[in-house]
Formats: structure tokens, C-alpha cells, sequence
């Protein structure tokens, strides 16, 4: 399932707790595809804490706590990791990530905290929803297979990388440009993941924000890129990413776009990417501005030129997505709408066509 619905569902499941709707999801996915990161973004959104509990590096006890003697009984030391309406608050979620590394008798000692929400006497405060994320044994990690008493305390999503959803939230986090121009360009560089060669570093939605920051670092020090591109997603998705970045100079004026002054369009299909990925960034910080309305005008008249009209309605829907709905209410987008009226996808903005003229080799 694609990461924007599967964002929608944790949405709606954090959102069921008080309502006592809530079922347990489980995120599974090879890694570095974002399936933490996706559960954070959900806390983040909500402002509520996330307890991140790894199960693979606990004991039983660990989780179950510490007996201790109380007269003639035995009670149970509840952990400090678990929510607690007076450390943590009265919403929140519990995260437990590994959870296919941690060993059996870890994994079932979470049996009763998952399915009825308590261990012992401890209970989990209404308001915290309770989500786990682990990798296929398929996936090189160190796997256990998932005991079915266990999984059937879930409900299960399978996680795939989709390139318009991680386009999305690179320019919402402002992933460098240039990355995800290449990307655009190369979509199949998103996620090369072969698990029977075992990689150490390959390209994935995490290992390209890697590389966002490697770019800033060796940028200015040629010698030290390619390496610290290499380093982040591989000896060839490096060497190719080097290359694209190397080939930007070529690209046209970007602020006489901005401007509405004559700018030519590239023939070629890389720097065609290029160009629309940085006119993106620039409508995003034009928002908010004096200028924003004069800026993304002239970004449509830029979109309206180019000679696959596929490519304009990636840029324009990008855009979209990033900059909102006011878009639609500017002159110029009614004037681009008509240039490719015979192309466009009636839900363009949710489901962007990819332009015919990308090279995949």
C-alpha cells in the first residue's frame, strides 16, 4: 500500500482510541522504506508523544518488570517506558518497532499488551494507540517468523515506496532539489533493494535523505562528493546522481523564469527534470510572499511550454501538492489547463501522470 494511504489509516486508527475503534496496525516493509518515520509524522502531526520501544533488545522481564515482594504477595515493578497518563499524558502512541527481530519469548510476552491494552495490573491509558513496524524475513534483517497468536492481534499493511508520495514529502522537508529531480528522472533509483546480494549501502526512500545531506556537506569539495554520495545509496546510484548534478549547469535562468522573461526550455529530458523540480522549490518559498501569486503565474506560463505536455502536468501537480488549491483560482492555470486539455487526467493532482519521454536506462 502506498505511503499517503497508509499515513490516512494510522491517521484514523490514532484518532479511534477514545472512541475504542482502535486496532493494533502492523507496518511491514523492507528497510528504509519510512515505516518508522511515518508513525512519527503521525505523533508530530497530533503533537503526542511516541514511545519507541525496541522489543529486540529486551529481556521478558523487561517488558513484564521486576517482581519484587510485598508482604505475602508478589507484585510487579511496572516499566518506565510504558505510557503513563502522569509522565507522558493522556494521548500518545506506543510504538514497537523490530518487532519481528525481538526473540519468542520477548514477542510473547506483548501478547496481553496488545490485544487487551494491559500486563498485569498495568493498563494502557485509552487515548494511546498502539502501531509495530518490522521487516519480511525476506529482507536480510534478523527476522523471527511472527507468531500467529501475535499476528492475529494485529491488523496488517504491507508498506511500497511510491515516488509521488516521497517527491510530496521531500519538498515538505526540503529535501535539496536536485535529488529530487534525479529521482524524477530515474524512478527506479527510489528503492533498488536486492536482498540475495546483501548490499550495504543501496538507494531507499531513508538512504536519499542521506544523501540530501551528504550533498550539502561535499558540495563545495568535489574530490569528497562522489565518495559521500556512494556512501549513502550505492557505487552506481552515486556515480549516477554525481553525473546529473555535474550536468545542472547547463540548466536555464531560474529567476528570469521567475520573472517572466524569455527563458529557453532544455531538450534534454534529464535537465527538462531539473528545471521543473527547482521551479517547484521556488513556488514553495515564494508562499506567504508580496510575490507569490506573480511567481507561481509565471511558473505556469514556464509550465505550458514544454514539449511534453506530460512533463508540465508533473510539474503543475507537484506544485500543487506543495502549494495548494490557490492555484487553481490564478488566470494563468485556466490558460495552462486548455493547452493540454486533451492530456489531462481529470484527478491529475492526485494521481499525476509520469511524462512518456523519461529514459529508464
Amino acid at each position: 500500500m502506498r505511503p499517503a494511504l497508509i499515513l490516512a489509516i494510522l491517521d484514523r486508527e490514532f484518532q479511534s482510541t477514545l472512541s475504542g475503534h482502535h486496532t493494533p496496525a502492523m507496518l511491514w516493509g523492507p528497510p528504509g522504506v519510512g515505516k518508522s518515520q511515518m508513525v512519527a509524522q503521525i505523533a508530530t502531526k497530533h503533537d503526542v508523544p511516541m514511545i519507541d520501544i525496541r522489543l529486540s533488545q529486551m529481556e521478558p522481564t523487561d517488558l513484564r518488570g521486576i517482581p519484587f515482594r510485598n508482604g505475602a504477595v508478589v507484585e510487579w515493578a511496572i516499566p518506565a517506558m510504558l505510557p503513563d497518563p502522569a509522565r507522558h499524558g493522556m494521548e500518545g502512541i506506543l510504538f514497537l518497532d523490530e518487532i519481528t527481530s525481538a526473540a519468542p519469548t520477548v514477542s510473547a510476552a506483548a501478547y496481553q499488551l496488545i490485544l487487551d491494552r494491559r500486563l498485569g495490573e498495568y493498563q494502557v491509558p485509552p487515548g494511546w494507540a498502539i502501531f509495530a513496524a518490522g521487516n519480511r524475513q525476506g529482507d536480510r534483517g534478523v527476522t523471527y517468523s511472527m507468531p500467529a497468536p501475535l499476528a492475529n492481534r494485529f491488523s496488517h499493511f504491507e508498506v511500497e515506496t511510491h515516488l509521488d508520495d516521497w517527491v510530496a514529502w521531500a519538498y515538505a522537508n526540503n529535501i535539496d532539489e536536485r535529488i529530487i529531480a534525479f529521482l524524477r528522472f530515474r524512478p527506479e533509483r527510489l528503492f533498488d533493494f536486492d536482498p540475495t546480494h546483501n548490499p550495504v549501502a543501496f538507494p531507499s526512500p531513508r538512504s536519499w535523505e542521506f544523501a540530501h545531506r551528504a550533498l550539502q556537506k561535499f558540495q563545495n569539495h568535489p574530490d569528497l562528493l562522489l565518495g559521500g554520495l556512494q556512501a549513502c545509496v550505492g557505487p552506481t546510484a552515486g556515480i549516477e546522481v554525481r553525473a546529473f548534478i555535474d550536468n545542472l549547469d547547463n540548466l536555464p535562468d531560474i529567476d528570469a523564469i521567475l520573472k517572466g522573461e524569455a527563458a529557453p526550455v532544455p531538450k534534454e529530458t534529464d535537465l527538462q527534470y531539473a528545471v521543473a523540480s527547482a521551479l517547484v522549490g521556488r513556488a514553495i518559498r515564494a508562499r506567504g510572499t508580496p510575490d507569490e501569486a506573480t511567481v507561481h503565474g509565471h511558473i505556469l506560463d514556464y509550465a505550458g511550454r514544454f514539449p511534453s505536455r506530460e512533463m508540465g502536468v508533473m510539474l503543475v501537480s507537484d506544485m500543487q501538492r506543495a502549494v495548494g488549491e490557490k492555484l487553481f483560482n490564478l488566470p494563468q492555470f485556466t490558460q495552462w489547463a486548455k493547452k493540454i486539455a486533451d492530456v489531462m487526467i481529470f484527478d491529475m493532482w492526485k494521481k499525476p501522470a509520469r511524462p512518456k519521454t523519461a529514459k529508464t536506462g
